[in-house]
């Protein structure tokens, strides 16, 4: 018998360790009731040495009260923090708004004790935990149910253990002026998908995705129409309770809800302490693009030139109100393409601090089967008419120093607001003079505006990126003549060529109207438009750049993008010119971004612009 005792046994002992895969030890380390349906090791050891693990999963609403109970006065973190978890735990799964209101209360009580207590180390995991419950209580305890909107209001909230009263100024709504913000939607809940990099700036408070309204019974504020409907903008709601620690255990509580729009700094005042406010950028992008009529645009625009996606009044969209000290970047898409493949390009402007504070982004949509010298004046119109509204008295610099940005068939029309043309547009047309037609004023209009072009005098630098300046050689194959068959062109240009060609009588005219050439035609290298504009000078008080993308490894100069040839896409001149080993849509790639990003930056050091108060 004593034999059997001193020989080893080959099993596990009651007490001991096993070494195992240390990723799923940390992932263990770190649950928490955020990321998991069980509370982190620091609240399971509480309700352990307490002996209320059994009641919590059993009774969760005695043992919360049993814990609330046992509160001391002051001090007593662990059980603060551990009241903030279980009670959001609690409230997430039977979607209890008290609960979840509840761990808000004590999530902040436990960050910012006031006094009577110590803060959370900044080592101490429970602080980005308690941060995180904080953030997300907010949106979950003041969302409408079923709507997912967050309604702020004035109102009396019930807790579990009293009553938070919480006051709502309106005029945190309202963003800038002229604008109030609406439909207040929630982003903790949403993923992103379709953009490479998804920023979120760690901090507290509520991340929203707001749209922009104006304010009823205002006067629309000037540019009111450049706003999609469907635009929306980070905010981040905050809730900050009056002496929170102080009234746990009396359960009469106050807490005033803030607004923070992405233009009111980055950081509020706490407890004597800066703290950085939660931030989502990249969302409420995406959130914009889910199923956008845009989408339906890209080949729907190609076909029909009167056609544009419900909602939008302009062909120039602005992605903010226009701020005094903001320098427009405008981006303007390639054939069969919408300002939506812009995305990524927008997602890294408004999170870089370099340019988000100096920079405006406006987006310009149009019909890509027109003919490019009637899509070039409807940009460079739209550019004099957005300026005109935004800054009638001339009074701001930065609208005078406009970067314009061109992808594809979009860079011809960049290009037409840099050059002088004189004539030579219009001497492929007819040899008379324009004032020697038999036309109405409105037509006539619509010709100088078509076929005559000077450089935009607020236009200071342009960027060209896959841009077939001598011609796209996918415009010259047989597959193209069916396509071009199936585009409609707009009315106003339908009737101008009757208009024309019954009034005049003119050969060349009525030779050169039969058809009225499209987009396609316009970019088949060796057509009389293409080569005028590659013979025009970029004017010299513009800076110009290229970005020109090849496939392969092979040699650049025999290379291409698939679409656009190097032959086509270089041109002499330029500032500098960046080769990117990409397909023709590089407007997305990374080193074409980090390319325009190095232009806007140098662009508003040279112009001296600070970034606006």
């Amino acid at each position: 018998m004593i034999a059997l005792l001193t020989v080893p046994i080959a099993c596990a002992s009651p007490i001991g360790v096993t070494r195992g895969d240390a990723k799923r030890v940390y992932r263990e380390l770190g649950a928490n009731a955020l990321s998991t349906d069980t509370p982190s090791q620091y609240s399971s050891q509480l309700l352990n040495r307490l002996g209320l693990t059994e009641q919590f999963r059993k009774d969760p609403d005695a043992a919360l009260a049993a814990l609330h109970a046992g509160l001391a006065t002051s001090g007593d973190e662990d059980r603060v923090f551990a009241l903030a978890e279980l009670s959001f735990l609690d409230g997430e799964k039977r979607g209890s708004r008290e609960q979840t209101l509840a761990a808000t209360v004590y999530a902040y009580a436990f960050l910012f004790p006031d006094g009577l207590g110590t803060p959370p180390d900044p080592l101490d995991p429970r602080l980005q935990v308690a941060r995180n419950i904080y953030n997300r209580g907010i949106g979950l305890a003041l969302e409408s149910p079923g709507e997912r909107e967050v309604i702020l209001a004035n109102g009396a909230h019930a807790l579990p253990f009293g009553r938070l009263d919480v006051v709502f100024d309106p005029k945190e709504l309202v963003w800038t002026a002229g604008y109030q913000l609406d439909d207040l939607v929630p982003l903790a809940e949403y993923e992103v998908r379709g953009l490479s990099n998804r920023y979120r700036t760690a901090g507290l408070g509520a991340p929203l995705a707001g749209s922009l309204a104006p304010i009823p019974g205002a006067k629309p504020p000037p540019g009111a129409e450049l706003i999609s409907p469907r635009l929306r903008v980070p905010v981040t709601a905050f809730l900050r309770i009056e002496n929170a620690r102080r009234h746990l255990r009396d359960g009469a509580l106050r807490g005033d809800l803030e607004l923070y729009a992405l233009d009111e700094g980055s950081a509020l005042e706490v407890d004597g302490k800066r703290v950085p406010l939660e931030r989502e950028t990249t969302a409420p992008l995406a959130y914009m693009l889910e199923g956008a009529p845009v989408w339906d645009f890209e080949f729907a625009g190609f076909r029909s030139g009167d056609f544009l996606p419900g909602g939008i009044e302009s062909q120039l969209i602005v992605m903010r109100p226009h701020r005094f000290g903001r320098i427009p970047v405008v981006l303007v898409h390639g054939t069969a393409s919408s300002p939506a493949r812009w995305a990524e390009m927008v997602n890294e402007f408004e999170n870089d601090p370099a340019i988000a504070a100096r920079y405006e982004v406006w987006l310009f949509i149009y019909n890509t089967g027109n003919p490019i010298p009637y899509s070039g004046g409807v940009l460079v119109q739209s550019l004099k008419d957005t300026v005109a509204k935004l800054d009638p008295a001339g009074t701001d610099p930065a609208m005078k120093k406009m970067v314009v940005i061109g992808h594809s068939q979009g860079g011809l029309l960049t290009k037409l607001t840099a050059v002088e043309s004189g004539t030579a547009f219009w001497d492929n047309l007819t040899p008379r003079s324009i004032d020697e037609l038999k036309i109405s004023d409105a037509d006539r209009e619509l010709l100088q505006r078509s076929m005559f072009y000077e450089p935009l005098p607020f236009v200071r630098r342009v960027i060209f990126i896959c841009t077939p300046h001598r011609g796209s050689y996918l415009a010259s194959f047989s597959l193209s003549n069916l396509v071009t068959r199936l585009i409609s062109a707009p009315l106003r240009i339908t009737q101008l060529s009757v208009n024309l060609i019954t009034q005049n009588q003119d050969e060349m005219l009525t030779s050169k109207l039969g058809r009225m050439p499209t987009s396609l035609d316009n970019m088949r290298p060796g057509h009389p438009f293409l080569q005028k504009l590659s013979s025009l000078s970029i004017d010299p008080h513009i800076t110009a750049h290229s970005i020109i993308a090849v496939t392969g490894d092979g040699p650049v100069e025999e290379g291409g993008d698939g679409v656009v040839k190097y032959e086509s896409a270089h041109i002499d001149g330029v500032e500098s010119e960046l080769i990117v080993r990409s397909s023709h849509s590089a407007q997305a790639n990374p080193a074409t971004i980090n390319e325009v990003k190095r232009i806007l930056i140098e662009h508003a050091s040279v112009s001296g612009e600070q970034a606006p108060h």
